[in-house]
């Protein structure tokens, strides 16, 4: 019993991580979200990304066009098509 409890746990804490990993397009289409839901959802979900890709190029010491570079690829990555 303790077993499925700790694998119970696991997923529970995993499942965020695996949803911050899906873009947030694909985020937007799983909750079904239109019109203003939509837009709302998703200009929070490009300023959340663009504030961890700003930490991640600090955190790579990247400056100037590397990190201008790294840091639009990272949104849109976030972002998603």
């Amino acid at each position: 019993m303790r077993a499925v409890s700790v694998a119970i746990l696991v997923l529970a804490l995993a499942a965020p991580a695996m949803a911050a990993e899906s873009s947030c397009k694909a985020r937007a289409t799983e909750k079904k979200l239109a019109g203003a839901a939509l837009t709302s959802f998703m200009k929070k979900c490009e300023s959340d990304a663009q504030t961890t890709c700003d930490t991640a190029a600090g955190d790579k010491k990247l400056a100037g066009a590397a990190k201008a570079s790294f840091t639009k690829k990272c949104v849109t990555d976030a972002v998603g098509t």
